[in-house]
């Protein structure tokens, strides 16, 4: 599983912060920040999800209320939003 993180669309509503903390508070920037991630386009943060946190991830991106986090299966398929 993969997430993928649009630091750009995120609004700093903090939601992913307290469901996954791969997620964390960047006070100054009021946004986000996804942990051990690679920025692979412009904003666009991308990591992989360990399998003993893919429910977390899952939440954290139900819990987006931008849809800034997109989570995909192992194939690719994208799963949320």
């Amino acid at each position: 599983m993969r997430v993928e993180y649009d630091y750009d669309t995120c609004i700093g509503m903090f939601q992913c912060v307290a469901e996954w903390d791969a997620f964390e508070r960047d006070e100054d920037a009021g946004k986000a920040v996804l942990a051990d991630s690679e920025e692979t386009d412009a904003d666009v943060f991308v990591r992989d999800v360990p399998d003993d946190a893919e429910l977390d991830a899952k939440f954290a991106a139900r819990s987006c209320p931008v849809d800034a986090i997109t989570i995909y299966d192992d194939d690719g398929e994208q799963l949320i939003p």
